[in-house]
């Protein structure tokens, strides 16, 4: 299914498609466009926070949390804003953002461009004067810090007055180096930083689908010691399966639907690794009610999409919010907690 002013934005570079999606999401949410994720049957409470439906959007889309209100009266049930990193930086050199259509993909090597730790969570907190939905921040460390750690305790201490949630970013590809802190010592040392940081909001900890079974069981311990309140399975990948698209050649992180086997695997890895101790939260390929529920019966507590909407739309949303609710209707589940791992 396509949306009908899909044509009219792949007329453009893709970056300026994304500026203008944004600011016709901006727009709209400074019209007063009503929250619309309330769905009682889908509602479901994870690390202590009451989700009104477990369909969120990934980082990555509102960067700098310039449209909390647009997406949230998109349908989602929660609306994850960032990467935000301590100073502004540009990101990595144009062009950096492609369209694979033919694969229902993009790859990107954004590199971490934002406004601005500053701005951004003061943005966060103006919307947060209004109904929206559950409001995570997502933080990172910038390129040339020479202490990641302090960039990313900053980001929690900043972050957590305002957000409902933070996400610890370690698993982008774009900022060399970064996916170092997904393991070992690092990653014992980053943990122990945040969770003194973030006061009483909780924490969460993304990290990769390119991670192996060895420092999957890694995450899951140190996530477990930590007391991590959730892990998000994943997000971008350095693999490439077979692609049809010209791009599909670019460096960078690529995301769609050829990450979906992939990152269904690792979600499944994970939560053999974790033992169901802390909630995982899916990413990567979710592009449907189906593959919504087919990562909750996985182990998935949560569910974020963010590259389909490229191809899908608007109404993406709400579609798999009502899909979702029809899958556990014909399995019998009277909740998503009930069908989590099942």
């Amino acid at each position: 299914m396509s949306f009908p002013l899909r044509p009219a934005l792949f007329a453009l570079d893709p970056e300026r498609a994304h500026r203008v999606t944004l600011g016709a999401l901006s727009a709209w949410g400074r019209a007063g466009c009503p929250f619309a994720g309330d769905t009682p049957r889908l509602a479901t409470t994870v690390a202590g926070i009451a989700f009104p439906n477990p369909v969120g959007l990934a980082a990555g889309l509102d960067k700098d949390a310039t449209a909390i209100a647009g997406l949230s009266a998109l349908g989602f049930g929660a609306v994850e804003v960032g990467t935000l990193t301590p100073k502004p930086q540009p990101g990595n050199p144009t062009p950096r953002l492609f369209r694979l259509a033919e694969d229902r993909a993009v790859i990107n090597r954004m590199g971490f461009n934002n406004g601005g730790l500053a701005a951004g969570v003061a943005r966060a907190a103006a919307a947060r004067r209004h109904d929206s939905a559950v409001l995570g921040i997502n933080v990172g460390a910038n390129k040339d810090a020479t202490d990641r750690v302090a960039d990313y305790v900053a980001g929690v201490t900043a972050a957590a007055p305002v957000a409902d949630y933070i996400t610890i970013n370690v698993s982008s590809p774009n900022t060399p180096g970064l996916r170092d802190l997904q393991q070992g010592a690092a990653l014992a040392e980053l943990l122990a930083a945040c969770i003194a940081a973030r006061g009483t909001t909780p924490l969460f900890l993304k990290v990769a689908p390119d991670l192996d079974a060895a420092m999957i069981d890694g995450v899951a311990r140190a996530a477990i010691d930590a007391r991590v309140d959730a892990l998000v399975m994943g997000n971008t990948t350095i693999s490439r399966p077979p692609l049809a698209s010209r791009h599909a050649g670019e460096t960078g992180g690529l995301s769609g639907a050829p990450l979906r086997d992939l990152a269904r695997a690792r979600l499944s890895d994970l939560r053999r690794a974790t033992g169901a101790q802390v909630p995982l939260i899916a990413a990567g390929g979710i592009d449907s009610g189906a593959e919504a529920y087919a990562r909750i019966r996985a182990g998935a507590s949560l569910v974020q999409v963010y590259s389909a909407l490229v191809y899908e739309g608007p109404g993406l949303p709400r579609r798999i919010v009502a899909e979702l609710a029809a899958c556990l209707a014909r399995d019998g589940f009277a909740t998503v907690a009930e069908a989590v791992g099942a």
